[in-house]
């Protein structure tokens, strides 16, 4: 059992899981790519995880639930698509067998939710939504700086050999702003390197692993010295503390081109 990138509109990716017979899938924002992949493979949908309330994450729910009758599970504590079961941090999901942990990771959303589970296919996996990406995080569209270091905090606080199964393929775009921050981190530079030859062959750069992002992610990395020292240029007087430093960089995220 292995997660599989279902690509939807121009870059989101919506993650399925299944065991020969049923699958789940994580944050639908339509339904077309969804019902096509269980068709061409003879799976029933069972389970639908939602991460977070945003239309493309949220906006094929409606008609997979119509269609297949599979259960929806998604943050307790946004708009969602009724029906469906609500969970939040510290609390756990079964699917296809597996377990699931949900943790609470605000930030980008108010009640954004993450789901690891530690054995899949052999590794452990993370649906973390758009709370960490490849080289980067999400905007703070509602939450604060402090929230989304600390729901960072706990995604880096993971199993090293974690898959990293974000929902957008953002990578390219999120290293350029990286190799900014900290243009001498070589393994960030041959990470680029790869994920630009992935790219040129028309394949996902996901997932990541959560060992990878601690040494390429400097939304991860607000703690050494050449990511302060970058955002301190960008935002002179904002502070080093880490919650300061993220805030610096997300602000800088947010403009560059």
């Amino acid at each position: 059992m292995q997660p599989i990138p279902i690509p939807a509109f121009t870059d989101n990716y919506i993650w399925m899981l299944h065991n020969g017979q049923r699958a789940l899938v994580v944050d639908p924002g339509e339904a077309s790519g969804v019902l096509q992949a269980l068709k061409e493979a003879g799976l029933t949908l069972d389970t639908i995880l939602i991460t977070h309330h945003h239309a493309d994450h949220t906006g094929g729910v409606a008609e997979l639930r119509e269609a297949t009758g599979a259960r929806v599970i998604g943050p307790a504590f946004e708009t969602m698509p009724e029906p469906l079961a609500r969970v939040s941090g510290g609390e756990q999901v079964q699917a296809l067998g597996l377990t699931f942990d949900v943790i609470d990771v605000p930030g980008h959303t108010s009640g954004h939710i993450a789901y690891f589970c530690g054995d899949v296919g052999g590794l452990p996996l993370v649906f973390c939504g758009d709370t960490l990406f490849s080289g980067g995080c999400g905007r703070l569209f509602e939450g604060t700086p402090a929230q989304m270091h600390d729901s960072l905090g706990r995604l880096a606080a993971l199993p090293g050999n974690t898959r990293v199964c974000c929902t957008h393929e953002y990578t390219l775009s999120n290293l350029r702003f990286a190799l900014a921050v900290e243009p001498a981190n070589a393994e960030l530079v041959a990470y680029q390197a790869r994920c630009e030859a992935l790219r040129a062959r028309q394949q996902p750069t996901l997932p990541s692993s959560i060992e990878l992002e601690r040494h390429i992610n400097p939304f991860l990395r607000t703690t050494e010295p050449a990511v302060v020292r970058a955002a301190a240029a960008q935002a002179p007087g904002s502070g080093s503390d880490p919650v300061s430093v993220l805030a610096a960089l997300r602000e800088w995220k947010n403009v560059f081109r």
